[in-house]
Parts: C-alpha cells; sequence; structure tokens
C-alpha cells in the first residue's frame, strides 16, 4: 500500500477555527493508499455537563486516514489528559484517557454511523470529538474506597430544633389498601 506522508505543518493543519480539515486531492480514489496523522491539537471546550468532566490541554492524535472503496477509513488513537469532580466526594480528579477511533467517512453519509466526505478535504473533527466523548469517564472517582463527601464540610441534615414531620406521598396512597396477611 502506498503511504503519504501528512505534514501537519501544512496548510492541512487545523486552522484557526480549530478544525480538523485535511486536504484529500492527492490521495482520493487511490483504494490503499493511506495518510499518517500524528500531532497534538487543541479542540477547544470538550466535556460532559452531567458528569462534571472535561478534556484538559491537547490531544496527541495517531491516527490513519486511509482510502477505501466506499470512501475512506479513520483508524488509531487520541490520547487526551481529562479533569472533573469526585462522583462521592466532589473533589477535584484528574485522568488520561485513550480513545479509539475507527470510523468511515462517505460522500452520502449515513446518519450516526458514517461521517460526511468532502471532494477536496474531509473534516475529521467531528469524529474525534465523539470518540474522545465516549471515552471519558461518566463518574469519575478521586479512588475507589471515596468514602464520600465530608459530614463536617458538607451536612447532609437540616438544623432544626423542630422534629420533621414526613407525611406520605399520596401517589402511593393505592398501595396502603394492600394487605398481604391474608
Amino acid at each position: 500500500m502506498p503511504k503519504y506522508n501528512y505534514d501537519p505543518s501544512a496548510e492541512d493543519r487545523p486552522r484557526a477555527d480549530g478544525r480538523l480539515v485535511l486536504g484529500i486531492g492527492d490521495i482520493r480514489g487511490k483504494v490503499g493508499a493511506e495518510r499518517e496523522i500524528a500531532y497534538g491539537v487543541d479542540l477547544g471546550e470538550l466535556g460532559l455537563e452531567s458528569a462534571h468532566v472535561a478534556v484538559v490541554g491537547e490531544v496527541a492524535l495517531d491516527l490513519v486516514l486511509g482510502v477505501i472503496t466506499e470512501g475512506m477509513g479513520l483508524d488509531g488513537t487520541a490520547d487526551a489528559s481529562w479533569a472533573g469532580e469526585c462522583r462521592r466526594c466532589l473533589n477535584e480528579v484528574k485522568g488520561k484517557t485513550t480513545a479509539e477511533v475507527h470510523e468511515i467517512f462517505e460522500a452520502r453519509p449515513t446518519e450516526g454511523e458514517t461521517y460526511p466526505l468532502g471532494v477536496e478535504t474531509v473534516d475529521i473533527e467531528p469524529a474525534v470529538r465523539d470518540a474522545i466523548l465516549l471515552a471519558l469517564p461518566l463518574t469519575p472517582l478521586c479512588r475507589d474506597d471515596c468514602p464520600g463527601p465530608d459530614p463536617e464540610r458538607f451536612p447532609t441534615t437540616v438544623e432544626s430544633d423542630e422534629p420533621v414531620e414526613r407525611k406520605p406521598d399520596p401517589r402511593w396512597a393505592a398501595l396502603d389498601g394492600l394487605n398481604f396477611d391474608e
């Protein structure tokens, strides 16, 4: 298979808008041709709000863009450092993740399955971002035996001299009539 060395200093290098748009005019249609992509890129704000986890710094790409019969395939890894909150104690936690990238680019992409392929360029950023987001931890822990919040710092009870009266939830009222002793 012929290999085409990819020069990240060329015009394909990520543009000022942050997109990873690569020129493919020289390899398009040459089944088996490959282009290696190995450099770091800043993808800007990238994280999961629900888990309070975000990518920190550059993402190291080690990818191969190859020409296949139906379009192009992108394979390799994207390494990223992340920071977030421990799900139990809410302290800061940091880590590294490696996202496996195995995606197909087609002229007529199938929604949710493949990515669009241009005539002279291919934008690989959406595929890389999706892979990294899927590799981030949904419930990070600072350590496996994290005991949770410190009751001294984060009290979980309401301080009051009056006793708290708990009323039954009216949605469960239908179950009050059940008798299992019969």
